[in-house]
């Protein structure tokens, strides 16, 4: 009887424990004994997908992209799940649209557990020979660059910038086609929908993904033709800026219904923005090198050589996922305030 109701006890204390770990956030993360974090985000999904990265062995500046886009993500959670608390996104559009990021990094990333036949295809980009010279996996683009880089109008610099540029258009395709997908796959579940008021609800969300994918197509358009103005006639002597994503908010403003103050006021913010970005670049390079060398030591073997460039590259990693982190946020900080509508918005 005795060991009939010790067993009783331990089934007792077990399920407590179990029902009070998950009755708790379970998606947040747990502090060890000296009070320092044990894992590397607050939730446990984006935990699940960083040590998956790091089981990928991704090169050291894509994970620590995917570090800076989690830490994003992670905010965006954080914040949304106080605005839930104070019953403020009742109709659940901040929760699908960070349910969209997510899949969007997964996608990025090559993590969402399906081969990518995304890469460069959408209606107009399908069906051609890849020729030697062919660097953007888009006839377009691959044209446009070869056509630009025989001209003679862009001095070696001038070239490194454009070629920033069309990769940067390239990534931007990349990502429409990731949020294309998304789309489709929503409208599949959406048909199988039984509940009308169900039905409803996602409507509006598919509703809402395809305005997205129209901005974006806009936005992907307003881009290639700047592409085609600058191969076509060269880099005007009063160009603004030289970083993409910099001249891609500069354009996105000049279009937006804002007064000559605001522009000045924006424009100096953005000069700003471009060293940040600038700098983050040359971190992303000095990683790059640094894992080489560590490589490259490691064959060597010796291993206080090892250990102090081991060191090195760490630090060197941290720094760069930090100012990759601080980099978006100031983007998605900027868009917000171009767009005016102060949401939550991921610039992957």
């Amino acid at each position: 009887m005795t060991t009939m109701s010790n067993l009783g006890l331990m089934l007792c204390l077990c399920v407590g424990v179990l029902g009070g770990r998950y009755s708790r956030e379970m998606n947040e993360q747990k502090e060890s004994v000296d009070g320092k974090n044990s894992v590397e985000f607050r939730i446990a999904k984006l935990n699940q997908v960083w040590e998956k990265a790091i089981r990928m062995q991704m090169s050291p500046v894509r994970q620590a992209e995917l570090h800076s886009d989690l830490k994003i993500q992670e905010k965006d959670e954080l914040q949304w799940k106080k605005l839930k608390a104070e019953g403020l996104d009742e109709d659940g559009e901040r929760e699908a649209k960070l349910r969209r990021n997510f899949n969007v990094i997964l996608a990025k990333y090559g993590m969402d557990g399906k081969k990518d036949t995304r890469t460069m295809e959408n209606n107009n980009l399908k069906d051609h020979d890849v020729r030697e010279g062919d660097i953007f996996d888009d006839p377009r683009l691959d044209k446009l660059w070869n056509k630009a880089k025989s001209s003679g109008k862009f001095s070696e610099d001038e070239l490194q910038s454009l070629r920033r540029e069309f990769q940067h258009h390239k990534d931007k395709i990349h990502e429409y086609n990731i949020l294309m997908d998304t789309v489709t796959r929503t409208e599949e579940i959406h048909k199988n929908v039984i509940s009308p008021l169900e039905g409803d609800v996602k409507e509006h969300v598919v509703h809402q993904k395809h305005t997205e994918l129209k901005q974006k197509m806009r936005e992907l358009n307003h881009g290639f033709e700047r592409l085609r103005k600058i191969s076509h006639e060269g880099f005007s002597d009063d160009s603004e800026f030289r970083e993409p994503r910099v001249i891609e908010l500069w354009e996105m403003a000049r279009r937006a219904n804002l007064s000559e103050d605001e522009l000045d006021s924006l424009k100096e913010e953005l000069r700003h923005f471009e060293t940040k970005v600038e700098k983050h670049q040359h971190y992303q390079e000095q990683l790059e090198l640094s894992h080489q060398k560590l490589k490259h030591v490691e064959t060597l073997g010796d291993k206080e050589h090892i250990m102090r460039n081991k060191e090195k590259y760490n630090s060197l990693a941290e720094k760069t996922r930090e100012m990759g982190y601080k980099m978006k946020k100031h983007m998605q900080d900027l868009t917000n305030k171009i767009s005016r509508d102060g949401l939550p918005h991921n610039e992957l």
